[in-house]
């Protein structure tokens, strides 16, 4: 196991699996230069995106941003609370693929 975060009950990391659920911790970055996933900061992940936080419009964009990453679509992505506040988490269901921070060791358990 990497640095205790293989078996996470969203304690110490940015992310824990609940199934085939992906539960991320996010803080967002709304009216950003680009829309990018940056560096974990704590138990959360930055995630920038362009958008304006009005109404909700930065986290639906990030959604936007966020689906084809995970190779799921917007709708398989549920924000779980911080709909229009930067921190925020979601729920992402059956994700296909990952984004490189998430390959760091801490994302699978061992077979034994």
């Amino acid at each position: 196991m990497s640095r205790g975060q293989v078996r996470n009950a969203t304690g110490d990391s940015f992310f824990v699996w609940e199934g085939e659920v992906l539960v991320v911790n996010i803080l967002g970055k709304p009216s950003a230069a680009r829309d990018a996933i940056g560096k974990p900061k704590g138990t959360q992940l930055k995630v920038s995106v362009t958008a304006a936080p009005v109404n909700g419009k930065a986290t639906d964009h990030m959604l936007r941003f966020l689906a084809p990453l995970f190779g799921v679509t917007v709708a398989d992505i549920e924000v779980v609370f911080g709909r229009e506040n930067v921190n925020k988490q979601l729920r992402i269901r059956a994700p296909k693929k990952l984004p490189a921070v998430f390959a760091q060791g801490t994302l699978f358990e061992p077979e034994s």
